[in-house]
């Protein structure tokens, strides 16, 4: 790393939004040789000049298929550096992408592909293999992300694409595409660039759409906030179908001209720091389970030899605990750390305490796909215990509450983060953001007068995954309520895992079986139809009904 010093802009936050464009063209360039995209646990590997170069051949590929400014193109790829090509390509060429969780259903991710009217899709090799071309009518082109060879060609257009685009490369680049051919269009910002599905897979789908300013506002954000370099490494491993893995692990690196270092698969604690010594990364984004798994093995056991904890609670003695501690943490993850970030979820208070008392570079963040993520950020020396950072530039954060600084009120924000609507969902578009622009966030918290946002509460009920992935509860529960013997259902997360609370119909005929064996077979019926970050690990029975709200929704706060 050539430098572990942050200089930021004096006119931080004051500037008109960058497209994220205008870094890449600037970046790129200058980068030419040096490395881009890289899949850790594969062999595909592009330098940011072999980056730029896929990028126009898709591009020109698409534009030979006829797609158009403005259509919308599916992409759904586990984590891989052809992930983000082929993202880049639909956005250069003025398209509309359409991300996909790859471990959704064959059925799920056909009903998401027609909702958004996607004209094209890229896949991967398994998500191929899941769905059906014939249920996607709109489809015209599918593109492989192992190779970007062509899967599917509906016309002669689209079978004779390859060849044209080939052509068309040849014409237009004589002389091979070199670093003074990289001009990425920078003139949409206001248009739909992204429509991210929140949810849908049983329900009314939500695709949350997002402009190029919202994305390239989260991008500049970033830059300004923690400026990065060529030569510093990233590491990955949040789904790039999420806006905080899309958004701050690729975007906002590349745009820096760092090195990304794509995970492909559901990262163990023990693949990450294998990771992580190996690349030496300089920022580490990961959610609180991870962190709480690594504190788990590495440092509560040390803190409970005798020794240690009598020098852990003897000043002055204890800076030698607090030193050894730093120092491990800081080996384990890669040596190079500048910023190690978490959100999504609440972290252990006791995790928190131990990084704040040693001065680890640690924040806690907070944002939501609907600003493309970011709401909240600060400097990990400016946090205070249980906060989530500030509201970040180009934007305004308000608390509902007559008292935000001691009654508890929904967390309402407004700025160029805030997303344009839901996808042909009006009426979700309308309970969300209101007439005056304020994006109705359904979380609760208090704000202190420096302004750090407190998070008190969750009145949504989304549950977030040790690796990252967003699980609504009320889908799950959707197919559970359908299941023989179970009158309602309440999904909870317990220590990573997914547990159905059921209250069951106690006229429901068992035959020669228990009720619990009833609900074994159920848990066993309902697990294939739903994606593996989402699997149920046991159905447990309670005896009496859900305590339900006078609208007779459930009070899920009271159940864990």
């Amino acid at each position: 790393m050539d430098s572990r010093t942050i200089v930021r802009p004096k006119d931080k936050g004051k500037t008109p939004t960058r497209h994220f464009f205008d870094y890449f063209n600037e970046r790129v360039p200058a980068n030419w040789k040096e490395p881009a995209l890289t899949d850790y646990d594969g062999d595909k590997s592009y330098t940011f000049g072999e980056m730029a170069d896929r990028m126009v051949r898709l591009q020109l590929l698409l534009e030979a298929a006829g797609m158009r400014r403005g259509d919308k193109v599916a992409l759904c790829s586990k984590n891989c550096a052809n992930w983000a090509v082929s993202f880049l390509s639909i956005a250069a060429n003025r398209g509309v992408i359409v991300s996909i969780m790859d471990a959704f259903t064959g059925a799920d991710i056909e009903k998401l592909v027609n909702h958004s009217d996607a004209r094209a899709l890229f896949v991967g090799e398994s998500v191929w293999k899941r769905v059906d071309i014939n249920n996607m009518p709109e489809v015209q082109l599918v593109i492989s992300t192992a190779d970007f060879s062509v899967l599917y060609a509906r016309t002669e257009v689209q079978e004779n694409a390859p060849a044209a685009a080939e052509k068309a490369y040849s014409t237009r680049f004589p002389n091979g595409f070199g670093p003074a051919d990289v001009k990425l269009p920078t003139d949409n910002l206001d248009e739909l660039m992204l429509i991210n599905y929140t949810s849908g897979t049983t329900s009314e789908p939500k695709g949350a759409m997002l402009s190029y300013r919202n994305i390239s506002a989260n991008v500049h954000f970033s830059q300004e906030t923690i400026p990065n370099h060529a030569g510093w490494n990233e590491v990955c491993m949040l789904p790039l179908a999420h806006m905080f893995g899309m958004s701050i692990e690729f975007l906002y690196q590349v745009a820096g001209g760092c090195h990304v270092y794509f995970l492909s698969k559901t990262p163990s604690p023990t693949v990450l720091m294998r990771a992580y010594a190996e690349t030496h990364p300089y920022m580490i984004l990961t959610v609180p389970l991870v962190l709480e798994k690594i504190f788990k093995a590495k440092i509560f056991p040390s803190l409970e030899k005798p020794l240690v904890k009598f020098l852990w609670n003897t000043p002055v003695l204890c800076k030698i605990v607090e030193k050894k501690i730093y120092n491990s943490l800081m080996e384990a993850f890669g040596g190079n750390l500048i910023w190690l970030i978490t959100g999504g979820a609440a972290i252990n208070a006791e995790v928190e305490k131990i990084f704040r008392r040693i001065k680890f570079p640690f924040v806690v963040g907070y944002g939501m796909t609907e600003a493309g993520p970011l709401i909240c950020y600060d400097d990990w020396y400016n946090e205070v215990q249980g906060c989530c950072g500030k509201v970040v530039d180009r934007n305004e954060l308000r608390i509902d509450s007559p008292d935000p600084e001691n009654v508890v009120g929904e967390i309402l924000v407004r700025g160029e983060h805030v997303m344009m609507g839901y996808y042909k969902n009006p009426e979700a578009t309308a309970a969300a953001i209101d007439k005056d622009g304020w994006l109705h966030t359904g979380d609760l918290g208090t704000l202190s007068k420096a302004g750090h946002l407190f998070i008190r509460g969750r009145s949504k009920a989304m549950i977030l995954s040790s690796n990252g992935q967003n699980i609504y509860p009320e889908e799950l529960e959707d197919k559970i309520n359908n299941l023989p013997g179970v009158v309602e259902s309440v999904v909870v997360g317990r220590g990573g895992k997914l547990v159905a609370l059921v209250f069951p119909d106690e006229k429901y005929n068992c035959g020669n079986k228990t009720m619990a064996e009833v609900m074994e077979e159920n848990r066993k019926r309902v697990n294939p139809q739903l994606p593996q970050y989402a699997q149920i690990s046991e159905f447990e029975l309670v005896d009496k009904e859900f305590e339900k709200t006078p609208k007779r929704s459930i009070r899920r706060f009271l159940y864990k």
